[in-house]
């Protein structure tokens, strides 16, 4: 079942269509993606990133009334300590359902060590510690959904 949420002018988001528009301009090359509903348009383009990778941008624009809702990056992508995700997917936080968490805030954790798994594409990917350091903060959920670049944590 696709997880879906409601946007600022009240219309029902399907965050999995979204997800899968943007696996898709990875997969294809693209840079731009476009659908449109009856009630709903959506568009997923690529702008380049300040270190000069391609990321996707995701604008959702209700067609009928009002300014177009658009899901912006969390305020924690400038810390310095984030660690960006660095594909689509889906996020576990443990080896498998019931074990304990890879990871707790305010463990620390040495450069290389797995620090959750994300699916993508039925392959799962550890996602290693990119430095050593305190885990000062968990900004996703396990089982969410994540987007490339999306913060996933903060080691300080």
């Amino acid at each position: 079942m696709a997880k879906t949420s409601t946007s600022k002018s009240g219309k029902s988001l399907d965050h999995e269509l979204i997800r899968e528009l943007a696996e898709l301009l990875t997969e294809t090359g693209l840079s731009e993606i476009e659908i449109e509903q009856p009630d709903l348009r959506i568009r997923v383009a690529r702008n380049a990133a300040p270190t000069g990778m391609m990321q996707p941008a995701i604008s959702v624009a209700p067609v009928v009334g009002g300014a177009p809702a658009n899901i912006m990056p969390v305020e924690e992508a400038a810390h310095p300590g984030a660690v960006p995700s660095p594909m689509v997917g889906t996020v576990y936080l443990s080896p498998e359902p019931g074990a304990d968490p890879f990871i707790k805030v305010g463990q620390q954790v040495s450069e290389g060590q797995t620090l959750m798994i994300v699916e993508a594409m039925k392959t799962m990917n550890h996602i290693p510690a990119p430095r050593s350091g305190k885990i000062t903060s968990i900004l996703i959920e396990d089982q969410q959904p994540v987007e490339f670049g999306e913060p996933l944590l903060i080691i300080e």
